[in-house]
């Protein structure tokens, strides 16, 4: 998550408080780990996770959160207090294997994020999307930051927010080759690259 520090910076006087917003797979999972960093970056996480997978990486993940005292939120605050008390909020929601409409309790959460006025960061790919195609349905976030892992997926070519950055620089170059990536070069040890 160091894209949220280098976009939406901590100010020295205070401890901003970030709402991660996970959904039940991958895409949640990368939510929690994002905690943890933001956590060490100099904010306050709190975590909302309506949809807990009972598979053993997750109760892992949860564990470790909970270890640090990152606060669970047993419901999503309204968009108004969202904007009040949120310095940014991350959408780790759904990822590239979402289709369709969201359905219950996600139709709501998603709902919500649109109404907020506060920046928004999506995790690899904005919640309601379709990997390859982008918002076809209509109901898809608009973040302000996107963060593609690994690799953009094809929807990037839609975004159409302020800041994309690239992270996870572990593509080995076989992999690069055999899907014909062109990756940027992060500089020195940096763990993000801005792509626009």
């Amino acid at each position: 998550m160091q894209a949220v520090a280098r976009c939406y910076p901590p100010p020295a006087e205070a401890k901003p408080t970030v709402l991660l917003c996970c959904g039940p797979g991958n895409n949640g999972g990368d939510g929690l780990v994002a905690a943890r960093h933001l956590l060490t970056f100099g904010y306050e996480p709190q975590v909302f996770y309506p949809k807990r997978p009972d598979k053993r990486l997750y109760h892992i993940l949860v564990a470790q959160c909970e270890k640090l005292q990152i606060k669970f939120l047993s419901q999503l605050p309204p968009a108004s207090d969202i904007d009040l008390n949120y310095h940014v909020t991350v959408d780790a929601l759904f990822g590239f294997g979402f289709k369709g409409s969201p359905r219950a309790p996600f139709d709501s959460v998603l709902s919500t994020l649109h109404a907020t006025k506060r920046p928004l960061c999506s995790v690899d790919v904005p919640s309601g999307w379709d990997v390859e195609k982008g918002d076809t349905v209509g109901s898809g976030l608009r973040p302000d930051l996107l963060v593609s892992l690994t690799a953009p997926k094809p929807c990037a070519k839609y975004f159409s927010g302020t800041h994309h950055y690239l992270g996870m620089r572990m593509v080995p170059q076989e992999l690069a080759s055999q899907f014909q990536l062109v990756l940027p070069s992060y500089p020195g040890a940096e763990q993000i690259v801005r792509l626009s």
